[in-house]
């Protein structure tokens, strides 16, 4: 049975995060960055979940611009949200949200002391890597597997640079995962920079120009 996009991307409210960390967990599963980080499979899901419930709980939705869009079929009696994406825009940081006092407790118990300091290792990478002028930062953007392949993820990648190319706003991205540099290729972003992490593997640094 198939399901139905019940409307356009929408922005995304706190009864939305556990919706937010189901969908990008599913869809992050077998990305490279997941695997490194949380090496044991049968722990690997709900780790990811949690991840992104504090990624989106304690930043993203509160602080930056997240979206999401909501598919509805027979068999469920609300919509439910299948695609995400957190953005962050040149006048927040929502990543400054995430290391606080209050939520570095759950990094730390979440992540494990032993692979903490690698963990930051990465996180500064990504950090230097950005551009200094003004930008819109896409920090992550998933599909559920289940609806693969119907436009989600690509119409919620549609919404934010439809908003940075009214802004005159360069976007940018990182990816572990080589297999989606080619879908942000599509979309007008070209790769930048690359870094090898002995930690995580090769990271794909992507900007795109406003058009």
């Amino acid at each position: 049975m198939s399901s139905i996009v019940t409307a356009a991307a929408r922005s995304a409210t706190v009864d939305d995060v556990a919706g937010i960390a189901r969908v990008l967990s599913r869809a992050a599963h077998e990305d490279p960055f997941f695997r490194w980080l949380f090496p044991d499979d049968e722990l690997r899901v709900a780790r990811t979940r949690r991840f992104f419930a504090l990624t989106a709980g304690f930043g993203y939705v509160p602080s930056g611009e997240t979206r999401v869009t909501d598919t509805r079929d027979e068999t469920e009696d609300a919509p439910v949200v299948r695609g995400a994406a957190l953005w962050a825009p040149p006048t927040t940081n929502p990543e400054g949200q995430l290391v606080s006092l209050r939520a570095w407790p759950h990094w730390a118990s979440l992540i494990g002391r032993s692979r903490l300091a690698a963990f930051v290792r990465v996180f500064a990478e990504w950090k230097l890597a950005a551009p200094q002028e003004p930008h819109l930062y896409l920090a992550a953007l998933g599909v559920d597997p289940a609806v693969a392949g119907t436009g989600i993820g690509g119409g919620l990648l549609s919404s934010g640079l439809d908003r940075a190319d009214s802004e005159r706003l360069p976007v940018f991205t990182q990816t572990l995962d080589d297999k989606t540099v080619g879908f942000y290729e599509r979309f007008g972003f070209r790769v930048v920079r690359e870094v090898e992490s002995p930690d995580s593997g090769t990271n794909h640094f992507l900007l795109r120009d406003p058009s």
